[in-house]
Order: structure tokens, then C-alpha cells, then sequence
């Protein structure tokens, strides 16, 4: 049993990676999740509980047509992939015990995850890209890749799952120009809004 303080809670920090841009018509082929806790008074990470990495091969026409194009960014053989599956089980246990849920550009991650797993929008989404103004702090983005260099924790980014969320979290440590963590900015901004899929929102006649 986890005891956690009250100035605490435990965050869910994840990443996917998939076969293209569409959340309907690709899929997610690797998903890397990290569970932490940490202080919502300073935004301190305090401990990694438990991580996790898995794969799957893509199922659909559409996603397995995508495949070549998308390996040019994440770099994953098919032959990694083929014949895997998420473990459902061990997934669900992450969603259910995290009280928040970081990742960078979090309305993909959330996208993508929503169609697997619907109980991902009962949870408090941050988007550890678009809560915390990066241009205003003097960098030319806010991509990750961009903001690791110049935090000098990694001029290479692998594209892989696990790697990209250990990155970010090395990220979210560090002090902020405002002289705050990054992780307590991403707090203060607040969640973002559920996710509302295409087929239920209100469609232009």
C-alpha cells in the first residue's frame, strides 16, 4: 500500500507513439507511462513509483497502410510490434490510481488513448506543452526537443515512449525563469477541458 502524504498526490506522467495523426484512423503502437508523487503546494517530484512500457501491432487497414511513413519519425520496426498487444489489465491500474495525467501536447496523447481507454477522460488532464508560455521565457518553441537542448538535458530525442517521458520529467524539475518548478506552473495553469470526440460534437451543415 502507497501512503501519501496530504501535500501530496500522484501524477501519471505518459507518451505514445503511432502509426500517424488521426486518432480514428491510426493507432497507438507503444505507450510509456511513469507514476510519481508529488507535492501540489511546490510542484516537487518526490518519488517514481512504478513505470511501465508497452507494444502492440496496429489492427486496422488503415493504420498498418500508415505504418512506413510513421517509422520515419519513431523509428520502430514492424517486426518490434508484430503480434503484441497492451496489457489492458496492468494499463488500467495506472489510470485508476493517478490523480492527474502530464504529457507534452496532451490533447494527441488523450486523442489516441480516449478510443482504447474511455476512463482516460474521467481523469484531470495538464499539457505540459501549452501550460507553461515557453516563447515568453525566450525559446523559439515549445516542442520538446527544443526545450531539452536548451536545458541542456539532451540534444537527441529518440521518438521512443519511455525515453520522451524520462526526458520530460527531467524537464519538470527544473526551475522555471518566474523562479518556480515547471511542474508547479503546469498545476497552476489548471486541467485541461474533457475530450470530446468528433462524432459527438456539433457538425458545420
Amino acid at each position: 500500500m502507497i501512503t501519501v502524504r496530504t501535500d501530496e498526490k500522484l501524477g501519471l506522467v505518459l507518451d505514445v507513439e503511432t502509426t500517424g495523426l488521426g486518432p480514428t484512423s491510426d493507432e497507438v503502437i507503444e505507450l510509456a507511462l511513469k507514476l510519481f508523487s508529488y507535492r501540489t503546494d511546490t510542484g516537487e517530484i518526490v518519488e517514481i513509483i512504478e513505470e511501465d512500457s508497452f507494444l502492440r501491432e496496429p489492427l486496422s487497414r488503415s493504420a498498418r497502410n500508415n505504418y512506413d511513413n510513421a517509422y520515419r519519425v519513431h523509428g520502430i520496426p514492424y517486426e518490434l510490434v508484430a503480434g503484441k498487444s497492451f496489457y489492458d489489465v496492468k494499463i488500467k491500474t495506472y489510470f485508476h490510481r493517478a490523480d492527474s495525467v502530464f504529457a507534452h501536447n496532451a490533447s494527441f496523447d488523450r486523442s489516441f488513448l480516449y478510443h482504447m481507454y474511455p476512463e482516460v477522460n474521467e481523469l484531470k488532464w495538464y499539457c505540459t506543452m501549452r501550460n507553461i508560455p515557453w516563447k515568453n521565457y525566450g525559446f523559439p518553441n515549445g516542442k520538446l526537443l527544443t526545450l531539452l537542448q536548451a536545458h541542456n538535458i539532451t540534444d537527441y530525442q529518440t521518438h521512443r515512449a519511455l525515453d520522451d517521458i524520462t526526458y520530460l520529467m527531467d524537464l519538470l524539475k527544473q526551475t522555471s525563469p518566474k523562479g518556480n518548478l515547471y511542474l508547479q506552473e503546469v498545476l497552476e495553469k489548471g486541467p485541461m477541458r474533457k475530450y470530446q470526440p468528433a462524432s459527438s460534437r456539433t457538425r458545420m451543415g
